[in-house]
């Protein structure tokens, strides 16, 4: 790497926000190093969006990949903050100008019942995990947790990642269904609606014995996090966007004939043999966004597998201070970490809005319609653009990036030896995995040969 610089940021994560914010930077004249944890820096897009967005995937690969290779960015693979590179050496000893904080979240919000998390792959799954196997699973050389997807699986949730979870399911308890019945089927025809593909082989869906998944959510389904109204909303567009979720939801069971229940709390669970059988649960009484059990109205709901689907949050990293679930920033607009003048976060290592479909939320206009085809109930089965998912959220991180640019180029410029210490440090971790610093070459070379 030539020697030309005097700013220099570092950048970890590669996905939507962490590459937004690399390449404003180096647009800036600001010279920038992106640490990614994995060997590909798609995070979500290719972790946590479900297999069947396959043209979506591949648009938004495609941007990240243009922003990896702008001049003045530098791409590090397979170095994780916490486990490759230690957060404290990184802020006192690399002498960054700064580091942006675009690790997204990865960490699945607990159920919330004590006890829980001991049933882990013991009746109890949490989604993150679950979506990454889904995306995974049929790559020769996949080697992470295998799951098996029970008929009448029980999803506590609500949002638009336990649809996922939910469609997921049905997917493929319907195409084993077929399967059984010596007809071949596949997720991509199933996914644009199941009683569509029985109508096509003169099938009754009751006839295939499948009985469903249940999704449980504690408030009221006009509550369904699927949609947001805009900021200062009229009570006129409050009521429109209620609307809009209880039609996602009817359209959405429609096309997958999962069944639901709404005002239902987690209690406690059942357990039977060191397995997790079920959850004690509670109707509710929903006050706003407050829902309170209802005393009296207590009762078991049985299931072969538990997936939880609440939310996400920042993984815990060795020596990032945190308050309860997330890392302690100054605030959400300003989004400086407590710890360090020259350390800031971007994307949803602030927010805590651990899925990309939190970009979903900004524009009454566009949340209907990106809402009904990222989930693929709207009319027809055309085209399914969701890119306006991510406008958002590419805003967001741009802004922070310019902030903190316009901060950096204040701040004292680094020596030749400093920047040549930090050359030195990236070309040791290159070497440690094998990058040459030819980006193309290297994602060709980690892209699974059979990667649908």
């Amino acid at each position: 790497m030539a020697n030309n610089g005097q700013h220099f940021v570092a950048v970890i994560g590669g996905a939507v926000s962490g590459s937004v914010s690399a390449e404003i930077l180096a647009d800036s004249g600001i010279r920038v190093v992106v640490f990614e944890q994995n060997t590909r820096p798609y995070g979500k897009i290719e972790d946590g969006l479900p297999r069947w967005h396959v043209e979506q995937r591949k648009q938004e690969y495609s941007k990240i990949d243009a922003r990896m290779k702008k001049p003045g960015v530098t791409f590090v693979p397979c170095a994780k903050l916490g486990r490759d590179i230690d957060f404290k050496d990184l802020c006192d000893n690399w002498v960054f100008s700064a580091v942006i904080l675009a690790n997204g979240a990865w960490r699945d919000r607990d159920l919330g019942v004590p006890g829980a998390d001991e049933y882990i792959d013991k009746g109890l799954v949490y989604q993150n995990p679950f979506i990454y196997w889904y995306n995974h699973k049929n790559e020769k050389g996949y080697d992470g947790p295998r799951y098996d997807t029970p008929d009448e699986t029980l999803v506590v949730g609500g949002g638009l990642a336990s649809i996922d979870v939910v469609k997921v399911l049905q997917l493929e308890n319907y195409e084993k269904a077929f399967k059984a019945r010596g007809i071949q089927t596949s997720m991509h025809e199933l996914e644009k609606g199941i009683p569509a593909v029985c109508k096509k082989h003169g099938i009754k869906p009751e006839d295939l014995g499948v009985k469903g998944c249940l999704l449980i959510y504690r408030r009221r389904e006009q509550d369904m996090p699927l949609a947001q109204p805009p900021e200062n909303a009229t009570p006129e567009q409050i009521a429109k966007t209620e609307s809009v979720r209880q039609k996602v939801l009817r359209l959405a069971r429609e096309k997958f004939l999962f069944r639901f229940q709404d005002r239902r709390l987690t209690q406690g669970l059942v357990v039977e043999n060191g397995r997790l059988v079920g959850l004690k649960v509670a109707e509710t009484l929903v006050e706003g966004r407050k829902a309170s059990a209802l005393p009296g109205t207590e009762h078991e709901l049985r299931a072969p597998m538990i997936i939880s689907s609440i939310g996400s949050v920042p993984e815990f990293i060795p020596g990032v201070a945190m308050k309860g679930e997330y890392y302690t920033f100054t605030n959400e607009q300003e989004a400086r970490y407590t710890g360090y003048e020259n350390v800031f976060g971007v994307g949803n290592v602030v927010t805590g809005q651990g899925n990309i479909r939190a970009s979903l939320v900004h524009s009454q206009k566009v949340t209907e319609q990106v809402v009904e085809n990222y989930l693929g109930v709207g009319e027809g089965n055309g085209d399914r653009d969701i890119s306006g998912a991510f406008a958002p959220a590419e805003a967001k991180a741009a802004a922070r990036a310019e902030a903190v640019g316009l901060m950096v180029k204040k701040a004292p410029k680094l020596s030749a030896s400093q920047i040549g210490e930090i050359e030195k440090r990236i070309a040791a971790l290159h070497q440690k995995v094998g990058y040459t610093g030819d980006y193309d070459a290297w994602i060709a070379k980690v892209i699974p040969p059979d990667l649908e």
